[in-house]
């Protein structure tokens, strides 16, 4: 019957076994056994888990585990006057150094980590490409849509499996847009001329032909990289010589 039910015992409401609390000895010696003297420090001491069962902790002395500490857990059977290692195990204390919570590492990786000889797989669905042998889909998703970066019509593969999707390309576009060589670079708010109109500029062809172009000017910033049409620098190819002094 539900009332004849007992409550089930607590950790604050056990009592304290005698015969585990003195096996104190027993858990050192265990622990010694298995990790050997060096890494074993003073004892913390003990507490119940349940009915004859508790734990025995020692101090971790391993200087790469501040900190930590081992748990001896040791139980007895019903009656018995002797107790038995269970298991021991090494657990963190409240200001121990632990590991960061692992975050995969397509989500740790940021723009420069590549380095030499790295390999950086692109996941099948990938949403900045599209398959290369049809385009269909890309097509139908760009009807009735302005295109102010010069899209003309599906991108030729040439032999790639895959090419820039829609939002590929727009991710590059904006990403490019806020760079260092975009229209908000200070160096493209304190110029005069924008490089639209600079002689230095040399156009590229694409999807990009209408937003960005490739600077020639190695006295420039921007030599050799690409830059949005709207970003500029002192070095324009129009910018007027000072008129000399009298």
């Amino acid at each position: 019957m539900v009332g004849d039910n007992l409550r089930v015992p607590t950790t604050a409401a056990l009592k304290d076994d005698v015969v585990l609390r003195d096996a104190q000895s027993i858990a050192h010696d265990a622990v010694v056994d298995e990790m050997g003297a060096r890494l074993v420090g003073n004892y913390i001491g003990f507490s119940m888990d349940a009915e004859r069962l508790g734990t025995h902790t020692f101090a971790c002395a391993d200087p790469a585990y501040a900190g930590w500490h081992w748990a001896v857990t040791v139980s007895r059977a019903p009656r018995a006057k002797a107790a038995t290692i269970c298991e021991i195990v090494l657990l963190p204390g409240p200001e121990s150094l632990l590991a960061p919570e692992w975050v995969p590492w397509s989500d740790r990786i940021q723009p420069g980590d590549l380095g030499v000889g790295d390999i950086l797989p692109s996941p099948a669905d990938d949403p900045r490409l599209a398959p290369g042998y049809t385009g269909n889909d890309e097509i139908d998703a760009i009807i009735d849509r302005d295109e102010p970066r010069g899209w003309t019509g599906w991108e030729v593969a040439l032999g790639r499996p895959r090419v820039l999707s829609i939002a590929g390309r727009d991710q590059a576009a904006e990403r490019w847009d806020g760079g260092e060589f975009g229209p908000t670079a200070a160096m493209a708010e304190a110029a005069a001329k924008q490089c639209a109109t600079c002689g230095f500029l040399i156009p590229i062809s694409g999807p990009m032909a209408r937003a960005f172009g490739v600077c020639s000017n190695e006295f420039a910033p921007a030599d050799g990289r690409l830059v949005s049409l709207a970003y500029g620098c002192g070095a324009h190819s129009e910018v007027v010589e000072p008129a000399p002094e009298d």
